[in-house]
């Protein structure tokens, strides 16, 4: 897998890699407002996941990025998400589903 110096890179390489849609989270499902398109957990899989945190270790700047494919192979695109923020948001399926990276 690349390693990414830091989070412009890798959403730039992503991109130039086919990942070019943006995914939000909601509680449920993975959701691309220029497409209209929700996919649910059993509709997707993580194909990467690339961490990055603040030099000073402040929790407020750690991120990951998760490169995401729909199981059909037609849409890809990533998830930037602040490490924690929607832990508490989120169904039981879609916490288990990213936390498997």
């Amino acid at each position: 897998m690349v390693q990414y110096n830091d989070m412009v890179q890798a959403l730039k390489d992503l991109k130039q890699r086919g990942f070019d849609m943006d995914f939000s989270l909601l509680s449920d499902c993975l959701y691309c407002a220029s497409k209209s398109l929700k996919l649910k957990p059993e509709d997707f899989t993580v194909l990467e996941t690339h961490r990055f945190e603040s030099i000073d270790s402040s929790p407020d700047n750690n991120a990951v990025i998760y490169a995401i494919s729909s199981t059909d192979g037609k849409n890809k695109g990533v998830l930037v998400d602040a490490y924690g923020t929607y832990a508490e948001e989120m169904t039981h399926e879609m916490a288990k589903k990213l936390s498997k990276t």
